[in-house]
C-alpha cells in the first residue's frame, strides 16, 4: 500500500501502476527534488538525502519532478518511472542537443503582467508546450494591482487558445490567489513559466508563505524586473502540493511541439489541411483557405504572422536536433569500429 507521504509527494496511481511487487519489497520511489551538477537531491519514504550521480545514474536522462527507484541495498538509483508529462527545449546559444525542464507537471502557470510585459506571441509559445505536454495551462496575470482595469489584458490572454483559463493576481497580496485554490491540491505539481521580471518569484514566494526565493525590484526605466531564480528545484507548499520554479528562459525554443501549435491555433490549422495544395504556404497560392479566410476577416492577420513564425522556429529546432543526433550516432559508429580494430590487433 502507498504510503500517505508519497501520495502526498504526487505517487498517484499513474506511478504506483508501474511498481511491481518485488519492487515494493525491495525498493523504494524516491522524487527528483533538485539536480545540480553536484548530482540530485531525493525524497521518499524515509529518505532525504543528496546523492553524486554515476555513470548508470547519467543514463536515466533525469529532470526535477521524475519519480526513480532507489536500491535500499545499494542506495544507488535503479530504474527512472515512466514521465506523464514532460517540457523539453533545443538549448539555448549554439548547443543543438535537447535540454530536459521539467517532468510530471500537472498544472502549468504561465505568468505575465499587466505591464509592458505583456506578450501574446510569447504567451501563444507556452500554451503551445503546454498542450502539446498535455498538461492544463493557466494564464496568471500578475501586478493587476498597478492597473484601473485589467479587463483588455484578460480579454486578450482569453483569446488565445480554446477554452484557456486566466486569473489576474496581486502576487505579493495572498488574499488575491484563493483563484488558484483548485490546482493546489495535495499531491499536486505546479510548475512557473514566464520572463523575467513578471513576478514569478514574487508568486512564488507568496504561494509558499515565505522568503526563500529571492526576488528584485523593478526597473524603472522598462517596467522589468531583475531575474534571480538560477536553478530548477521542487518547493513544498502550505496546502500539500508541490511548486518547480524554473528560471525566467529567455531562449525558450520550441521542440517537437507541433500539436501543440495545432491546438493553440485551432482556427488556422484546421483550414491549413483544406488548402488546395498539401505543401500550401499560405501565402500566395490559390485555393489557399488560410489566406481567403483573413481576406474575409475571420482569422486575425498579425495572429497568423505569430503562428507562421512559430511553425518555421519548430520545424528548424526539430530539423537541427535530428541532425545532431545522426550526427553522433555516426560518431558513436566510428569510435566503436575503431576499438574494435584496436582490440583485433591485441589478439
Amino acid at each position: 500500500m502507498t504510503s500517505g507521504k508519497l501520495l502526498h509527494l504526487g505517487l498517484d496511481l499513474f506511478f504506483q501502476q508501474q511498481l511491481g511487487i518485488d519492487d515494493v519489497e525491495t525498493i523504494i520511489p524516491v522524487r527528483i527534488m533538485n539536480i545540480q551538477r553536484s548530482g540530485v537531491q531525493l525524497i521518499g519514504d524515509d529518505i532525504d538525502r543528496h546523492i553524486e550521480l554515476s555513470g548508470h545514474d547519467y543514463d536515466l536522462n533525469l529532470t526535477v519532478g521524475d519519480w526513480a527507484l532507489i536500491d535500499t541495498a545499494t542506495q544507488r538509483l535503479f530504474r527512472r518511472l515512466e514521465r506523464k508529462s514532460m517540457f523539453k527545449r533545443r538549448a539555448p546559444g549554439s548547443n543543438r542537443r535537447e535540454q530536459l525542464i521539467a517532468a510530471n507537471i500537472d498544472t502549468l502557470f504561465i505568468v505575465s503582467s499587466c505591464n509592458d510585459d505583456f506578450n501574446e506571441a510569447r504567451l501563444e509559445r507556452y500554451l503551445a508546450i503546454a498542450r502539446e505536454a498535455q498538461v492544463m495551462p493557466v494564464i496568471i496575470l500578475t501586478k493587476a494591482d498597478l492597473v484601473d482595469d485589467t479587463c483588455e489584458f484578460v480579454h486578450k490572454a482569453s483569446k488565445l487558445a480554446s477554452g484557456v483559463q486566466v486569473e489576474t493576481v496581486n502576487a505579493i497580496n495572498s488574499d488575491t490567489l484563493g483563484c488558484l485554490d483548485p490546482w493546489l491540491k495535495s499531491g499536486q505539481t505546479i510548475a512557473l513559466l514566464g520572463s523575467s521580471g513578471v513576478g514569478k518569484s514574487t508568486l512564488t514566494n507568496t504561494l509558499l508563505g515565505l522568503s526563500e526565493i529571492a526576488t528584485q525590484s523593478i526597473r524603472q526605466d522598462d517596467a522589468k524586473g531583475r531575474h534571480t531564480t538560477t536553478s530548477r528545484s521542487m518547493h513544498q507548499m502550505p496546502g500539500g502540493a508541490w511548486l518547480l520554479d524554473t528560471p525566467g528562459m529567455r531562449e525558450l525554443q520550441l521542440l517537437d511541439v507541433k500539436t501543440g501549435l495545432d491546438d493553440v491555433f485551432e482556427e488556422i490549422s484546421t483550414l491549413a489541411q483544406d488548402c488546395r495544395f498539401t505543401d500550401c504556404s499560405h501565402s500566395n497560392e490559390p485555393g489557399c483557405k488560410v489566406q481567403t479566410a483573413i481576406k474575409a476577416g475571420r482569422i486575425d492577420e498579425e495572429r497568423f504572422k505569430r503562428w507562421g513564425k512559430l511553425v518555421r522556429e519548430e520545424a528548424l529546432n526539430k530539423a537541427t536536433i535530428a541532425e545532431r543526433r545522426a550526427r553522433d550516432k555516426s560518431l558513436g559508429r566510428m569510435y566503436k569500429k575503431i576499438i574494435n580494430e584496436k582490440n583485433a590487433e591485441k589478439e
